[in-house]
């Protein structure tokens, strides 16, 4: 009796160590994950030089988007652009370019989000002169013909500039609304006139 006793407290401790390691076995495994692909972020399509035209109704042209390169991500079904540039065309209005370095749009590319050297350029006109825009990231809602940012802005159109921080703009109604901290220095018409 006396061996069986003695035994007792070495098989416990040897019942509870095997308890444990099955539990921390359990524990920390790391479930394995598909080997179909879908859970990687890698391209399915790849373009060079991508060209792509918007159209109303109508058979009208309402704008183009260009790139150097654009890739398609099937996991979250996003597009991330290598030099975009998006015109705007209108019959009546002077055309508006935006660009930037890099863009990732939406699946249905009704948003695209630009980062890098982003900037707005609106043709020069019968009345006025060429308006330039520079901010370091900007949000287009292409269809929309609006866009907006957070960050600081630089408006400037012959030897008037407008600087601030945040900026909504409005393609249809050609306005440039500065959210905050505005400065800035306007030329006059009538200064120019004078000899």
């Amino acid at each position: 009796m006396k061996k069986w006793s003695t035994a007792v407290l070495p098989l416990t401790i040897l019942l509870v160590l095997v308890a444990l390691t099955a539990w921390l076995r359990y524990s920390t495994e790391v479930p394995e994950l598909g080997r179909d692909g879908r859970n990687r972020h890698d391209p399915d399509t790849i373009i060079s030089d991508a060209r792509g035209r918007k159209l109303d109704a109508s058979g009208r042209l309402l704008y183009t988007l260009t790139a150097a390169e654009i890739r398609h991500y099937p996991d979250d079904d996003t597009t991330e652009l290598l030099q975009p540039k998006l015109v705007y065309l209108h019959p009546t209005r002077p055309p508006v370019t935006i660009s930037s370095r890099y863009g990732r749009s939406t699946a249905k590319g009704e948003r695209v989000d630009l980062r890098e050297q982003v900037e707005i350029q609106r043709a020069a006109s019968v009345r006025s002169e060429q308006l330039s825009a520079e901010m370091s990231e900007l949000t287009v809602l292409a269809d929309e013909e609006r866009a907006f940012t957070k960050s600081q802005v630089l408006i400037s159109q012959g030897r008037s500039w407008v600087k601030g921080v945040g900026m909504q703009v409005d393609n249809k109604f050609q306005t440039y609304l500065l959210e905050s901290r505005v400065t800035g220095q306007i030329e006059s018409h009538l200064a120019r006139k004078k000899p």
